[in-house]
This record gives structure tokens, C-alpha cells and sequence, in this order.
């Protein structure tokens, strides 16, 4: 493979890359190193590299553990671009509270950061003596933090394991200074956040984190998002205030129609309809029924005639409607039966 110039991303990086692959003599060992991380084009498989070269996975994997040790030790001997890279990332890193995901890390030096830039982060930082990278798998996002503060990836994976474990122990989704406050050994929120974010188990929204199966944190479909914008909110709301609330929102994907989102409302039983149109959840303690149902049930629980205004001061409770709504159910429903004046009882079932 020809050597393609890299990219204009942020000069230093490129140049510390340049510098590095300009240590190793042979060019397949150059094309190892550049396709494994990923510093002209994606990032490839052993097998991949190994069909390319005309050798094995396990060849492949053997030279790329060899030229890595070769470039680290020029690393720790002073190799300046490198050394250059670094103190750039450390800085970032200890502003970011010691540790971060790799793409967070990348956005610090350039906001718009690619796949090729966050690559070439990522191979600088594998090289540099003074911080430690977690590999991504099914379990982690890749991330970088200070050798300082976590010496090496098993203890980075260690307290990623233990984040995950404090937040399933509380059950539900936590803030972030609560979070803070659960953990040990951590001298600042940054730091338990920038942990957390390393856990493809775990999700934030707003600052509140939870497990990623959590809808609270991690809404995936309307219905989860109806959910977070009603008890973020804390009170009920018209379907079409929700519809817009979930278009102003920070969701990934928020395109939603107010038909849509009535539909879902009327579907999923965490909804209850208090007015027109007016939506609350069920666990704030509303209960499903129309304004004549509400009346009967205020009226069982009374167990004797209510005065008309006591009932509609009870009604309002639990639903957003009119008093006058109130007052037809009163007089038109068969099960309610003035007793005396504007005082209501409920009416006895025929024998």
C-alpha cells in the first residue's frame, strides 16, 4: 500500500504520527501498525492484514506486539514528538478528571474530531509512557487515562466494573455528585464521570446516569421518550407540549409527529389521561377512568352523600377539567342520585 499523506487534522498529531511510522524500516511493518490502528483508513482485523500480506493472523499479531515494543521504548527514551503529543493529552486528561473516552479526549484538540484523528490520538497514546488506554470491546469504549492514576488497563477495567456495579446497587438513575458521593479513593465528580463514560453498560442523560436498558437514561423508542420528558417535567402535559418537548430535547433521534405521539400515550399504560388531551403518569398516583368514574370511586371511598363542591374540589385532584364537566357527570349520570340540595350519593344497583 502506497503512503497516502494524512488528512489535515491538528498539525502536531499528524506530525508526531509521521514521525513514529518514519522509526520503523520495513514497510510491512508499516502497514501493520497503520491498518491495525487505523491511521490512513479504518481499522482492520488480524485476519484482514495477515490475507493482505500473504501471512498468518498469529504472524501478523506477533510483528505488531514486536514493532510496538520497539516504538515505546523510543517512547520512554524521549522520542520528542511524541513526548511533545503527550504533554498535550495529559493536560487535557487531568482538566478532564484523569480519564476519558478516547472520542471525548480527540474533541479537546480538535471539536470536530474523525475517525482518522481519533485514531491517531489513540496510537500516540498507546506509545506514551505516562498514560494508559482501555481497548474497546463489547463490554468497553476505547479510553485513555493518566498511568498516575490508573497503572494499567486491568485496573482501569477494574473501576469501570465497579461504577457499574455501584449504580446497580442503587436501582435507579443517579446523578452525578450522588454518584460521586457512593464511590472511594476519587478525589473529584470529573473523575467518576469519565469513568462511567467507559461503560458500554452504562448511559447519561441530563447528567443522570443508569444502566443502558434504564429508559430514564436511555430512551429507544416514543413511548421511553413520553416517559423521560413527563418526570423530567414533573407535571402533566398536553400531547402536543410533549410532542415539541421531545423536538427540543437532546434525544438522538427526536423527529416524532404529535399523531404519533398521541397514539403511544393511548397504547402504554404508564399514561393516564386526566384532561383533554392532557397527559400525567400513572406512578404520580393517577388511575385510568373518566370524570363519572373518578366520581364513583370519590364517592365508594366516602361511603355517604358528598356535597357537590366537595366533589368537584376532589375531582380537580386528579383531573384537569372543567368544573362544569364535573357538574353534567353529577346530574346526568344514572349512578348518582341527589339526596339533598346539591348533595350527591351514589345510587343503590337495582335488585
Amino acid at each position: 500500500m502506497s503512503e497516502p499523506v494524512i488528512t489535515e487534522t491538528t498539525p502536531d498529531v499528524k506530525k508526531a504520527v509521521e514521525a513514529v511510522l518514519a522509526h520503523i524500516d520495513r514497510e510491512r511493518e508499516r502497514e501493520i501498525v497503520s491498518r491495525r490502528f487505523g491511521l490512513y483508513d479504518r481499522k482492520e482485523t488480524l485476519e484482514q492484514i495477515g490475507e493482505l500480506l500473504g501471512i498468518t493472523r498469529e504472524r501478523v499479531r506477533q510483528l505488531e506486539k514486536a514493532i510496538l515494543i520497539r516504538l515505546k521504548i523510543a517512547a520512554e527514551e524521549g522520542q520528542e514528538n511524541i513526548a511533545e503529543i503527550e504533554k498535550v493529552l495529559v493536560r487535557h486528561l487531568s482538566e478532564m478528571g484523569n480519564v476519558a473516552r478516547l472520542s471525548d479526549l480527540a474533541a479537546t484538540i480538535k471539536p470536530s474530531a474523525d475517525d482518522r484523528l481519533k485514531a491517531q490520538v489513540g496510537f500516540i497514546a498507546e506509545l506514551a509512557p505516562r498514560l494508559t488506554v482501555l481497548d474497546e470491546n463489547d463490554r468497553y469504549y476505547q479510553g485513555v487515562a493518566l498511568k498516575s492514576s490508573f497503572e494499567d488497563e486491568k485496573g482501569l477495567k477494574k473501576a469501570v466494573d465497579d461504577m457499574v456495579k455501584i449504580i446497580k446497587e442503587y436501582g435507579s438513575a443517579i446523578d452525578l455528585e450522588t454518584l460521586f458521593s457512593k464511590t472511594e479513593g476519587y478525589n473529584k465528580p470529573s473523575e467518576v464521570r469519565g469513568i462511567a463514560t467507559l461503560s458500554k453498560d452504562l448511559a447519561e442523560l441530563k447528567g443522570v446516569w443508569g444502566l443502558g436498558k434504564w429508559p430514564s437514561v436511555n430512551p429507544k423508542n416514543i413511548r421511553d421518550k413520553i416517559y423521560v420528558i413527563l418526570s423530567d417535567g414533573g407535571k402533566p402535559l398536553h400531547f402536543s407540549d410533549i410532542a415539541q418537548a421531545i423536538k427540543e430535547s437532546d434525544f438522538k433521534r427526536k423527529d416524532v409527529t404529535t399523531q404519533a405521539i398521541h397514539n403511544e400515550l393511548i397504547k402504554d399504560k404508564r399514561f393516564v389521561l386526566i384532561g383533554r388531551g392532557i397527559y400525567a403518569l400513572a406512578e404520580w398516583g393517577y388511575k385510568k377512568g373518566t370524570v363519572s368514574d373518578i366520581i364513583a370511586d370519590i364517592l365508594k371511598k366516602e361511603a355517604g352523600p358528598l356535597h357537590r363542591d366537595e366533589i368537584v374540589k376532589r375531582v380537580l385532584k386528579s383531573r384537569q377539567v372543567r368544573e362544569t364537566t364535573i357538574l353534567l357527570n353529577l346530574q346526568s349520570k344514572p349512578e348518582f342520585k341527589r339526596v339533598a340540595k346539591a348533595t350527591y350519593e351514589l345510587r343503590e344497583p337495582a335488585a
